[in-house]
């Protein structure tokens, strides 16, 4: 776990690596993006253009989501919520927004939609590879207790050990996974007042930061879901590439079978993202339940795997999207 990778001298700013790896995930998945969209232009500079913009709107709608999910942490001072150097982005709501600034980008330009969000929908499980990297690095979206031998422990004072030693009502848990003695909490800030949580590292004797790293009370190994959710991106990343170049395969010989008109490949990313994502927060331990023991995660997972289907189906009843370039041919042809 390493949240913080560098602090820049003089300024005392330090690079996050969960904002780090969202922009190494945004270049790879841009770079991805350009190298398949020259299948259909021959002018990528709409891809850069595109990508500049959703990177701001992903910047925001990652800490949007992020305020909203922690509201709480924000009423003493509400001026905090534009503090974004200091952590806190969801990447799920940065990759929504970002989305919708991609569509009114093409729409505003009349670029070949369907065409330009296949490319999209491969590019951002690329995007997502590198992002729940970020998530393990910065120690958030931790997994259940396990006993299974891949199960990583994270250190003292971090999320999934704060999580652990308190009960959880919200998840339906009235007892802590790890019962810590009551010596453990309670301190003083530097402002000398009286504060009720977890005691900082260096608020704790020697004896009881051995007992926190090697002891009794050291965090328990739990799902390593953010590895789970990359390793299950890159896969989905190469089998909708693959469902992409059988989209331009029949394309190019004027032969459409199901699921290979433009648009499917963004359809069937929905529906694999959507169930993924159901699928993980079985693991997960961070977000709280809404609905019948459902987190917002899932019901997001279950609503995505609806749109994509509806999408699906709708691009498999309208006539397929021609190219500019393949339309002109067309006339020429015709005339």
């Amino acid at each position: 776990m390493h949240p913080e990778l560098i602090e820049i001298p003089l300024v005392h700013l330090t690079v996050k690596s969960y904002g780090l790896m969202m922009v190494v995930g945004f270049l790879a998945a841009v770079t991805l993006i350009r190298l398949l969209s020259r299948s259909f232009t021959e002018d990528p500079q709409h891809i850069t253009n595109a990508a500049l913009y959703s990177l701001v709107a992903g910047i925001v709608g990652a800490r949007v989501f992020f305020v909203v999910h922690y509201f709480d942490s924000f009423r003493d001072e509400p001026l905090s919520v534009f503090a974004i150097w200091k952590g806190g982005l969801e990447l799920l709501g940065g990759v929504l927004l970002a989305i919708a600034v991609i569509l009114l980008y093409i729409r505003y330009h009349k670029l070949p939609l369907r065409h330009y969000l296949d490319v999209l929908a491969v590019g951002l499980m690329l995007a997502l590879v590198f992002g729940r990297i970020g998530c393990f690095l910065n120690g958030c979206c931790y997994g259940k207790p396990t006993e299974l031998p891949w199960g990583v422990r994270f250190p003292y004072g971090s999320f999934a050990y704060r999580s652990q030693v308190q009960a959880d009502p919200e998840r339906g848990r009235m007892e802590p996974h790890l019962h810590l003695p009551p010596d453990y909490f309670g301190y003083f800030d530097e402002d000398g007042n009286y504060q009720p949580g977890l005691k900082p590292w260096k608020s704790l004797s020697p004896q009881q930061q051995e007992q926190v790293t090697g002891g009794a009370y050291r965090c328990l190994p739990v799902h390593p879901t953010q590895l789970y959710t990359s390793a299950s991106a890159a896969l989905l990343c190469v089998i909708l590439y693959g469902f992409w170049r059988r989209s331009r395969r029949a394309e190019q010989i004027g032969k459409h079978a199901f699921a290979t008109r433009p648009g499917s490949v963004f359809s069937f990313m929905f529906i694999f993202y959507g169930v993924m994502r159901f699928l993980m927060e079985l693991a997960r331990d961070d977000n709280p339940f809404e609905i019948d023991h459902l987190t917002i995660a899932q019901l997001l997972g279950i609503g995505l795997v609806i749109l994509g289907a509806l999408l699906l189906t709708f691009f498999a009843l309208i006539r397929p999207e021609e190219l500019p370039s393949a339309a002109s041919r067309a006339d020429k042809h015709g005339r």
